[in-house]
């Protein structure tokens, strides 16, 4: 155990440096040091109370032998991406706890239960559902595609909740009055019989809700196992109210339950205030430094103060002399650790995260010097006591130097960079690259040679990611909407990148950057980078397809004060220009989408499904609300509620908000949103027209990417298609009132709409009245000017029959697009 935990602080202070996870030292920790020492410890408390017969110390050995070989199966495994070797450890471990499993099952028929019968049935218990748990690891470590995520809650639970907490809350119940001097209650073996129920139900209950994707089953076994915990709780506090706790061993175990129970309730609590189950894995990634730090460590380090002496001394004198310098400096080391569990729980600004998990080191680091002290005499068939000598106040001392020291260097360190190879000469290239389902986008780059790269990696899953190259360079793990900036250097071959957390490599979370020469020409005249043909420029003379129908620009009346409403995502070729099509990403099957209308105080309820092949998710400026949940990308095949009250008037935009937002919005992810003001006048006929720029090619492409960031869109358009008002006019008759809405979806260029050969009466603008028809007032307007994401409308009348042509003022835009006709009739 304490070698498996030198390890993990090892891990933990290298792993940048060595370009490992953190999710390697967690390992060690759980499966090295903890899985060791419950293995160890339940053989032990099930013989001594409960009178189960010994294994012979050979298979004891044998077991444990093949337990660590196998769990260094899966920590290499996982490190290289070697699925076979880490399914093949993952499997191994089941075997072994199906085994331990058997074994305690065995044992309890052979004996008669006694007053401590209960110990072998929570220890059985945990160890079939660490079979279970090893078992989702290694599918886990096999990449299983969109079942990640289910698999990986249900992995973490079975883990920490079944094996650790099964086995530390049965022992509990004997261990805790021991380490209070006080005797065991006639109470404990009915409250054991009562809480095992629950917490078994409990976990099954919540793991088929992680499994299933409901959250109200989920949130409901999770309560369950906290109801389980208070039942084991009651003895506990019963007992400490006797005999209050005095020694580090009972500060820490008691320390632990309270950490552990805090950690189900929050993530229960959190869950249920989330609304939606695709919210699980960013508030289970949230509270499991309260279950480590907490709870697992705390457990570990209070089982091992009081159960050290016991092993390693040979006799009553020994016994104290050793308990007496393990416990030396304890109040300050408890301190630290549960000082650094909200430090590291909550989303503190720097450095309060990296100074908790410096504090929690400096604590396990400092008794695992005091323990190997102890038990490397031992080791050599020595006195452990020998050579022990403490001086009152001297660690305590040493310890809040260090802590002094700690907070000094973590207040002076400077903020982490991901990677700072040398300045290199050069052209220098800066590319967004998103974290997300399972997917690093772009999954191929191609550079020039030379060129000096950063990637400005963003994560948007739930899930934790991270990035490392194969040149080392690395960056931080990100939680979600976490970005950081990754330093190539110059390109001169090519690169290969991965995430490092454990299977997601598997699970296809690669990219390539590749050094090829930027521009080549093939006989077919086409541009080509890399492998993809820059695409034709758009051709306005061109005619419609046959069976084209234009967007319906005609919009109705609001109807209702409650609108529901299901938006698809969809991947489909669109005509963005007459007999042009193009791949975009769709709300409902349309770009822009469907515009939703009504009144302000009307409530929205839109369900956004998505059918697509990648995160996507959506953005309602009309409404108020918290972006955190509602606003979340979902993987596909997930669906989302968005709730809101439409509490002011306005044309406003909806839109995807998975970053990059623009590459997002560029592809056809828009829409509108018409809030009528108060008391608007009817009109005889209300057109919608969202405005958008058209950027041409693959969506996510090297050459739509590339123009996006430069701002060199391929067109314009009103309603998603350029010129189609051309081929399909919007109908009016001479004298009649029409309203026009426009709202500007960008993603980067403001609009000037104008209509030429009339003027605008009444225009309205960001929820403002700009112009009003009136006797004092004879002006007129000629255009609405509407930055990205502005919206509002214009009102006018035509004189007399004929066609209306209507344009972005920016002639570019009108050039490249954005123009159409209003068809007037007598």
């Amino acid at each position: 155990m304490l070698g498996w935990l030198s390890v993990t602080v090892g891990l933990l202070t290298l792993h940048s440096t060595v370009g490992l996870s953190p999710w390697i030292a967690l390992h060690a920790l759980l499966l090295g040091a903890v899985t060791n020492a419950i293995v160890l410890w339940s053989e032990h408390f099930a013989e001594a109370f409960s009178h189960l017969p010994a294994p012979p110390p050979r298979r004891l050995a044998a077991g444990l032998t093949a337990l660590n070989v196998l769990v260094v199966a899966v920590l290499v495994g996982v490190s290289s991406g070697t699925a076979v070797l880490t399914g093949v450890g993952a499997a191994g471990v089941a075997v072994v706890a199906a085994v331990h499993a058997i074994h305690l099952r065995r044992g309890t028929r052979a004996t008669a239960p006694g007053p401590f019968g209960y110990l072998p049935g929570f220890y059985a218990s945990a160890a079939v559902l660490l079979a279970i748990g090893a078992v989702l690891g290694g599918l886990l470590a096999l990449g299983p595609g969109h079942w990640y995520v289910r698999l990986w809650s249900a992995h973490v639970h079975l883990t920490l909740l079944g094996w650790v907490g099964l086995s530390v809350l049965g022992t509990m119940l004997t261990l805790w009055p021991v380490t209070l001097h006080a005797r065991i209650g006639a109470d404990t073996a009915t409250a054991a019989r009562r809480a095992l129920p629950l917490l078994w139900a409990g976990l099954a209950i919540a793991v088929t809700g992680m499994l299933s994707a409901l959250l109200w089953l989920t949130a409901s076994g999770l309560l369950c196992y906290a109801a389980g915990i208070s039942v084991v709780g009651i003895p506990l506090v019963r007992n400490a109210v006797a005999r209050h706790p005095g020694g580090p061993a009972a500060w820490m175990l008691g320390a632990a339950v309270v950490w552990l129970t805090v950690a189900v309730v929050s993530e229960a609590g959190r869950l249920l205030n989330a609304g939606e189950m695709a919210a699980l894995p960013a508030i289970t990634a949230d509270v499991l430094p309260i279950f480590v730090v907490g709870f697992v460590v705390q457990v570990l380090l209070g089982a091992l103060t009081q159960l050290l002496p016991a092993v390693l001394g040979r006799g009553p004198a020994e016994h104290k002399v050793i308990a007496r310098f393990l416990g030396s400096g304890w109040r300050l080391r408890v301190l630290l650790l549960n000082a650094a569990v909200p430090m590291v729980a909550f989303d503190w600004p720097a450095p309060v995260p990296l100074l908790g998990w410096t504090l929690a080191a400096v604590s396990v680091g400092a008794f695992l010097v005091q323990a190997l002290r102890v038990a490397l005499p031992a080791a050599r068939q020595g006195s452990p006591a020998a050579g022990l000598r403490h001086v009152p106040g001297t660690t305590t001392g040493v310890l809040a130097g260090l802590a002094v020291v700690v907070l000094a260097v973590t207040l002076a360190a400077p903020g982490q960079n991901a990677s700072s190879p040398a300045s290199t000469p050069g052209p220098e290239r800066t590319v967004e690259v998103t974290l997300q389902n399972m997917r690093i986008e772009p999954a191929v780059l191609d550079v020039a040679p030379g060129t000096h790269l950063m990637l400005r990696v963003t994560n948007i899953d739930a899930m934790p990611h991270d990035l490392r190259v194969d040149t080392g360079a690395r960056t931080p793990l990100l939680r979600q909407n976490d970005t950081a900036m990754l330093d190539l250097g110059r390109i001169t071959t090519d690169v290969g990148g991965w995430c490092t957390v454990a299977g997601h490599r598997a699970a296809g979370m690669t990219m390539s950057v590749r050094a090829v020469d930027s521009i080549a020409e093939p006989s077919s005249g086409a541009v080509h980078l890399g492998d993809e043909a820059t695409p034709a420029p758009l051709d306005l003379t061109a005619r419609p397809s046959p069976g084209w129908a234009p967007q319906d620009a005609r919009l109705a009346p609001a109807a209702g004060t409650l609108h529901k409403v299901e938006l698809a995502v969809t991947e489909r070729d669109i005509e963005v220009a007459p007999g042009r099509f193009e791949r975009r990403w769709t709300f409902a099957g349309s770009a822009p989408g469907p515009t939703l209308r009504g009144k302000v105080g009307d409530q929205f309820e839109i369900t956004l499904v998505n059918d697509g092949s990648m995160g996507h998710s959506i953005d309602f400026h009309a409404g108020m609300l918290a972006p955190d949940v509602p606003m979340r990308t979902i993987a596909p095949g997930e669906r989302l509620t968005y709730r809101f009250t439409a509490r002011h008037a306005g044309a406003w935009l909806y839109h995807c908000s998975t970053m990059p937002m623009s590459l997002h919005i560029a592809n056809g992810m828009y829409g509108a949103v018409i809030i009528d003001p108060p008391g608007l006048a009817q009109v005889d006929r209300e057109y919608v027209l969202v405005s958008s720029q058209l950027y041409l090619g693959e969506p996510g492409g090297q050459h739509q990417t590339d123009n996006l960031r430069a701002n060199r869109p391929d067109g314009w358009a009103f309603n998603g298609m350029a010129a189609q008002y051309d081929h399909a006019p919007l109908p009016a008759r001479v004298g009649e009132r029409a309203r026009i809405w426009v709202v500007n979806a960008g993603p980067g260029d403001s609009t000037a709409f104008h209509v030429v050969g009339s003027q605008f009466d009444t225009v309205y603008a960001e929820g403002a009245w700009l112009l009003r028809p009136s006797a004092e007032n004879s002006g007129a307007a000629q255009v609405l000017n509407l930055g990205p994401a502005q919206g509002g409308f214009v009102e006018l009348t035509f004189p007399e029959a004929g066609n209306y042509p209507f344009v972005d003022h920016d002639m570019r835009h009108a050039e490249a697009g954005a123009h159409g006709v209003v068809a007037v009739t007598d």
